[in-house]
């Protein structure tokens, strides 16, 4: 046989897609802790959204593509009055969810937030309830909207954890879409092969680059993606219930799969060394472990490889507050993963610039005592400057000891330190934070925090009255999941 033919053989689907398949299709959830996690993860991640409401830059992005758009059964966005087709109602549940950087969090050889998923899940989930309804046909049930939020959380935190797409310049939000895909495509009703097909096309796609995620491209797409993401599973799903052929060969094909097209070295490399060639690797199956650990923001809009700087720095706040002029030196202590994505020194072109800065993030509480949105806000910077001189007196030092727990499956840690040192050869306590408030080891601590936390944000949209409803309903875990998707979703329309 010549050299220059293609071996047209077909594969069988990537055992990756299979086991993805198989876990959405045939995975129970039993795990009380589990269930209960996602719903405390519900009520913080619809708070997240209602709060971002309160920012244009935000809601310009919200409603149809075309005013006055009809959808029939259309999928509603909590806290407005929008009903939009599913796609662009995943797009702008995802945008809401993720604009404040305060949703939940997974850290490991990847990063990502496991609920922008419940994008294109609550989307999906309300727009198929309406249309049942409608039909005469049972709605869907919130159990099926935590279940599915469950799994789009394992299906992104498992593969984040031995595979690092931001070190070949990708996007963590290609996990978004994979797993909204897979879930969005079982609430459908996919079939074995349907759901392959879907799965297949979330990688083949083109994946978002990081470069606005860094230095010197940081934007507000960072604030977008993810809800972009979502959106496209939502589609992706909807192709493949149409019967859309799949492509089984979409991770492994040589040259043109996406081992080799944008995992591995380049392929210049590949062509000498194909030891280089890389592929997924998975140091455990699917199940609930990734909604039993995650990571809640409960204490600041940050990034969260800041979460424990910013408490160590509100800790300061009473040291530090009366001798600002005397500052000489901040001494940083940190982890590998938050040197290489969230230390910067420069100037901080806008917001979203300013939250992913572990400078900024701890010389403003150490000024003010405190870490909320507005702070990132153009106006607000630019009517402090003490800010950017404290940035400038930061010193960031990597502990091997904290960038190795941050690895370590049974301790997950987050940790920084700060110490501040004075003109006058004085210095503050260094106070250390290891395990940030949202994390597993102090979740009854966090749980009260988070609650109220759900508390403000309702009420920055909704009547004392409604906020009591909602909170009253998603406190209890049973009437929650017995409630049909629409009438949930019925309570957060404006």
């Amino acid at each position: 046989m010549s050299a220059n033919v293609d071996l047209n053989n077909r594969p069988d689907y990537d055992n990756v897609l299979q086991d993805i398949a198989d876990y959405v299709l045939n995975y129970t959830i039993d795990s009380t802790e589990a269930l209960n996690t996602a719903r405390n993860c519900l009520m913080d991640t619809l708070g997240c959204g209602l709060l971002a409401l309160r920012f244009p830059e935000c809601t310009k992005h919200l409603g149809p593509f075309v005013e006055g758009t009809v959808v029939p059964h259309g999928a509603r966005v909590p806290g407005t009055s929008f009903r939009l087709d599913p796609v662009k109602a995943a797009w702008d549940i995802g945008c809401i969810v993720r604009w404040l950087d305060y949703n939940d969090t997974w850290l490991a050889a990847e990063w990502g937030h496991p609920s922008d998923n419940l994008g294109g899940i609550l989307a999906v989930a309300d727009h198929l309830s309406q249309k049942r309804v409608a039909q005469g046909e049972a709605p869907l049930t919130m159990r099926a909207v935590l279940e599915a939020m469950i799994m789009a959380h394992e299906i992104q935190g498992v593969f984040a954890l031995e595979n690092s797409f931001n070190r070949v310049g990708l996007d963590h939000v290609i996990l978004v879409k994979v797993a909204s895909t897979a879930v969005a495509a079982k609430l459908m009703g996919a079939n074995r092969e349907q759901m392959l097909a879907a799965i297949s096309h979330a990688f083949v796609d083109g994946q978002a680059l990081r470069t606005y995620r860094h230095a010197p491209n940081a934007g507000s797409r960072k604030s977008w993606a993810a809800g972009d993401a979502t959106s496209r599973g939502v589609r992706l799903a909807d192709i493949a219930m149409r019967g859309e052929m799949g492509i089984p060969g979409v991770l492994s094909a040589p040259q043109w799969g996406f081992y080799d097209v944008l995992f591995s070295h380049t392929n210049k490399d590949l062509e000498t060394k194909p030891q280089d060639r890389r592929q997924f690797s998975f140091p455990q199956g699917f199940g609930s472990y990734v909604m039993e650990n995650v990571l809640f923001k409960i204490s600041f809009p940050a990034e969260f490889h800041a979460q424990t700087a910013a408490e160590a720095a509100v800790i300061l706040h009473p040291q530090v507050r009366e001798k600002l002029d005397q500052v000489e030196k901040i001494v940083v202590t940190t982890h590998e993963s938050a040197i290489r994505i969230i230390s910067k020194v420069g100037p901080l072109a806008n917001a979203a610039d300013r939250d992913h800065c572990l400078q900024y993030m701890i010389a403003v509480p150490l000024l003010y005592g405190d870490l909320v949105a507005e702070h990132y806000e153009d106006a607000f910077h630019a009517a402090h400057p003490l800010i950017d001189q404290l940035r400038e007196k930061m010193e960031i030092i990597e502990d091997l000891r904290y960038s190795q727990e941050y690895l370590e499956s049974d301790k997950r840690s987050i940790a920084n330190a700060i110490q501040v040192f004075f003109k006058d050869g004085t210095c503050t306590d260094k106070v250390t934070v290891e395990y940030p408030i949202g994390h597993r080891r102090r979740r009854d601590e966090g749980i009260p925090l988070l609650e109220a936390k759900f508390k403000n944000n309702l009420a920055t949209r909704f009547p004392a009255q409604r906020c009591e409803q909602i909170f009253a309903l998603c406190k209890d875990q049973a009437t929650l999941e017995r409630t049909p998707v629409n009438r949930f979703v019925d309570l957060f329309v404006i």
